[in-house]
């Protein structure tokens, strides 16, 4: 077992070099793993031996949190006064749309190994942007459907989500509208560090299946102007749209005021640079756990719009958390799923 490691896109990375809060290390050498909070902390991990690989085998079955013993920091009557309030800034021209999250948190028995809920995960959750990152005060395990950022060379791409729904039947023509709101975000956001004329949109709200539910995606891509680095892309597109809201600078000071615990890895990004090949993969943290200490957290939320329904965002919270909090729970007496 390794103590510190990072396992991302198929590739296991160990011997741990050095840790830095600076992104501009991202532009040097090395492979790193990247987790920034939706608060802006900065973790960048280097590592020495980087190569394809499966996870590590874990060194004990996974034993999470009874399926009862998960608190929220919105309970159901505030977050559904909180989409209410969200409708009123709406009226109020304060803003178009805003996502509204929760932190679902959770004393770990023991010390299970994180290493193990990777693998739950990997098997009952398979997810494309899925991440692991074990380093000094702090793991991450992420099944994150979303891509933040993607790179090869200058050119860039984000595929934000937004509308969700149990089957394509059941998204509205709110979660349309609500996605091309953020499309509309994304290509303003990236358009601040690229090259002029090279913003494109190839793809526009395609259904994408996931486990349990499906999910409205679209890309942007851009091509980074000159002497812009990992820090002026982050500043420019940092914390993504799709998370946040529009405009999202009155999206940012209203989720602000409504939450009520910190959203840390969850809504921020997890991934990997390759400094030497100037390629990159960043996802959304979103169907992301993080561990400090013996204490576990997930993050769910929605999109409000003016059409939103309270009850409804309530449920699409649920939904997005439900099969993730089953995998990191407790199994039942004598079931072992790892």
């Amino acid at each position: 077992m390794y103590e510190n490691f990072a396992h991302v896109g198929g590739v296991l990375a160990t011997r741990l070099r050095d840790l830095t809060t600076d992104l501009s290390a991202l532009d040097g050498p090395g492979w790193w793993a990247v987790v920034v909070d939706y608060e802006g902390k900065v973790l960048c991990a280097r590592f020495d031996e980087v190569r394809r690989a499966p996870l590590p085998a874990p060194a004990t079955s996974w034993r999470g949190p009874d399926p009862a013993a998960w608190h929220s920091s919105l309970d159901q009557a505030a977050y559904e006064r909180g989409v209410e309030t969200i409708r009123r800034y709406i009226e109020q021209g304060e803003v178009y749309q805003a996502n509204l999250c929760r932190v679902l948190s959770a004393t770990l028995p023991g010390r299970p190994d994180a290493t193990a809920l990777a693998v739950r995960l990997a098997e009952g959750n398979p997810a494309p942007h899925a991440a692991t990152v074990r380093v000094p005060g702090l793991t991450v395990v992420s099944a994150s459907p979303e891509l933040y950022l993607s790179r090869e060379g200058d050119a860039v791409e984000s595929r934000p989500i937004k509308g969700t729904g149990v089957t394509k039947d059941d998204l509205l023509d709110k979660d349309y509208a609500e996605n091309v709101m953020i499309v509309d975000l994304v290509r303003n956001d990236l358009g601040r560090v690229a090259e002029v004329g090279t913003v494109s949109v190839p793809m526009l709200c395609e259904v994408e299946e996931h486990p349990g539910l499906v999910h409205l995606v679209s890309a942007v891509r851009a091509r980074l102007a000159p002497g812009h680095g990992w820090g002026d892309l982050f500043a420019a597109t940092f914390p993504p749209g799709s998370v946040t809201g529009a405009p999202k600078s009155s999206a940012l000071r209203i989720i602000d005021e409504l939450e009520t615990a910190p959203r840390g890895p969850y809504c921020g990004a997890v991934g990997w640079v390759d400094g030497d090949r100037r390629r990159a993969s960043l996802a959304v943290g979103i169907r992301t756990f993080w561990i400090a200490g013996d204490v576990i957290r997930f993050g769910t939320g929605a999109g409000i719009t003016w059409g939103s329904d309270p009850r409804r965002e309530w449920l699409e919270t649920e939904l997005k958390a439900a099969r993730l909090i089953a995998l990191a729970s407790s199994a039942p007496s004598g079931e072992d799923r790892t």
